[in-house]
């Protein structure tokens, strides 16, 4: 063989498969392009995909003809004055998106500088450059790139159905449009809009915060707390899901980095390490956050699509993200997500098979005779005097021994209102001044016992007590062998146990905030969490498990009777306990339903 150099045409093709891999790899490149131009306005139109067309206009900066015919070249770029790569400050900066482009479809670009008369546009197929002729366009750019991967057939091949590439490109555009609230996007296909933002307005925050209830969801916007915090020159701000709103997979999760949107593994580490201590290992939070770093301390330059960058100081950006996300869900105290109640509430709407399935025939009744319409509005108008006076009493519970028990509690403007009832001597039910909350006392106490336990242990251990007669928990040799191993960790989490003969621990001591616990159950959990987590992993750094562990063991348990004193003092517990919106493994702790909502299901609205 004899060695030789590749023709231009096909170095810009090998170079060009790694940059556009799909069309919403070139629809990406041109909207950064766009935003990097200083436009307000970007609209975006595909057609079969992108393989037929891509058009994207804005009303940025433009070009003249001598910048057109240079922006094709590779490596031309406007955006690193000073050459330098430390120093980053735009989205794009290498110059090789329009030449990769170019190499592998029909690219043709119009653009009109600002303050300029006329505008140019410059024709690329396949890389062969055609030279700048005068067009007709108002201020901006529009780039059309005509079938796309023409030059490199074989890519073709690779590309999934047209609405799954539509679907890549709208999340592309969709994080860029997250990063810039201020730039108004739209999206259209030849067969609707996709979606249309228009600019936000306000303050950062605010117009932030718009911009993700357009992308994200009204239930966000709802449920997400804010997070502002700062560290060694690096700030994080954006907003954060509380942990009862969450999806079974990551892709609600957007990260940015000086407004560049980024996938990258240490911060996608980060975020689930803020929310191990909330949420089962299957669920992922909603998070939108945005990093903003000096350019010299990030690395922008590590991926050819972008894609992940590279911190100086990886440890201090992980700490600012967990201590962030930590410090802004225990500001949101007991705060669950109102998509908890919506849940509940679609239970019982129609077609769903709860209660109320079917249809609503009081809905219905103005369609109805006048004489049952009148009968039925005699239904639903005030008891006479008497046929109720039993309701109007003070609530009642009956004990196991037949007396009652006065509950009445003033309803006050407790967040969690004051309890009424205990149902199935499992749930809590209260009333508030607007409408009822069902608390699930176990998962209650649980996350509870949990937060007194890290508070104690963060004060420097937790209190222990004795246990009047030693409990002997038999078990398998190789879990004994485990336990023991651990014993003096154990120890120091307030639970002092000892080897007895080859098959069995005596237990002398547990922690004092787990009261009655179920002292054979908890051993053999933590067992098994000690087999789990590996023989060389320590259990100070699986604190939080070994403390979920045991509060599940010492909380109170469903099927308990609880007094009215004790159920509203776990109400207000819970309204001064962070996070107390959900328990260790991210389920709610309570559902609240708003008198609204239970009218409507009674066709009272």
């Amino acid at each position: 063989m004899i060695l030789r150099r590749l023709p231009e045409t096909l170095v810009n093709r090998i170079a060009a498969g790694e940059v556009i891999e799909r069309p919403a790899a070139a629809v990406k490149e041109l909207v950064e392009n766009a935003i990097d131009a200083d436009a307000r306005h970007i609209d975006v139109v595909l057609e079969d995909g992108g393989r037929v067309l891509i058009s994207v206009t804005d009303d940025g900066r433009g070009m003249t003809a001598e910048e057109l015919e240079l922006a094709v070249e590779r490596h031309a770029t406007s955006k690193l004055p000073d050459d330098d790569l430390v120093d980053i400050r735009t989205l794009g900066f290498r110059g090789e998106a329009l030449p990769s482009i170019g190499a592998v479809s029909r690219l043709s670009i119009t653009s009109r500088a600002a303050g300029e008369s006329a505008a140019y546009a410059i024709l690329i197929e396949g890389g062969r450059k055609e030279s700048p002729r005068p067009a007709a366009l108002g201020a901006g750019t529009r780039i059309e790139v005509r079938d796309l991967f023409y030059a490199t057939p074989a890519r073709l091949k690779f590309l999934k159905t047209p609405r799954t590439e539509v679907d890549h490109a709208a999340d592309a555009i969709k994080r860029l449009a997250m990063a810039h609230p201020e730039v108004a996007f739209s999206l259209s296909d030849e067969d609707r809009t996709r979606f249309r933002y228009g600019p936000a307005q306000g303050d950062l925050l605010t117009a932030r915060l718009d911009r993700l209830s357009a992308v994200m969801g009204r239930e966000f916007a709802d449920n997400a707390v804010a997070v502002d915090a700062e560290r060694g020159g690096i700030r994080l701000s954006g907003y954060a899901g509380v942990p009862t709103l969450n999806r079974g997979n990551a892709r609600a999760q957007y990260l940015f980095v000086n407004g560049r949107p980024v996938q990258d593994r240490l911060l996608v580490g980060a975020v689930r390490g803020a929310y191990q201590d909330f949420l089962a290992r299957n669920r992922h939070p909603m998070v939108a956050l945005f990093l903003d770093v000096p350019p010299e301390c990030v690395d922008v330059n590590v991926h050819p699509a972008k894609a992940e960058v590279r911190f100086q100081d990886a440890g201090l950006v992980r700490g600012l993200i967990v201590g962030g996300l930590r410090r802004a869900l225990e500001a949101a105290g007991h705060k669950a997500s109102t998509t908890v109640a919506a849940a509940a509430l679609g239970a019982f709407q129609p077609g769903t098979g709860g209660v109320g399935g079917g249809s609503m025939p009081w809905r219905q009744s103005s369609a109805l005779p006048r004489e049952l319409a009148e009968i039925a509005a005699a239904y639903q108008a005030p008891a006479s005097t008497g046929v109720l006076d039993a309701f109007d009493a003070p609530s009642a519970r009956v004990t196991a021994d037949g007396y009652s028990e006065s509950m009445a509690v003033p309803v006050t403007n407790f967040p969690l209102g004051a309890a009424r009832a205990q149902v199935h001597e499992t749930y809590i039910v209260a009333q508030t001044d607007t409408g009822i909350v069902i608390v699930d006392q176990h998962a209650a106490h649980e996350r509870l016992v949990y937060e007194r336990m890290k508070a104690a242990l963060a004060e420097g251990g937790a209190k222990r007590q004795g246990l009047l007669i030693p409990e002997v928990v038999e078990m398998d040799e190789a879990a004994v062998d485990r336990l023991c191993e651990r014993s003096g960790e154990f120890e120091e989490l307030g639970l002092a146990i000892e080897k007895f003969g080859p098959g069995a621990v005596v237990v002398r001591e547990v922690p004092a905030l787990l009261g009655q616990a179920d002292v054979t159950g908890l051993l053999k959990d933590l067992a098994d969490d000690l087999e789990e987590f590996g023989a060389g992993l320590a259990l100070k750094e699986r604190l939080e498990d070994v403390c979920s562990t045991m509060a599940c063991h010492g909380s109170v348990r469903a099927g308990r009777r609880l007094s009215p004193e004790e159920m509203n003092a776990l109400l207000r517990e819970m309204e001064v306990t962070p996070h107390s919106g959900q328990c260790n493994h991210g389920r709610p702790t309570y559902v609240e339903l708003n008198l609204s909502d239970i009218e409507r299901l009674f066709g009272r609205r």
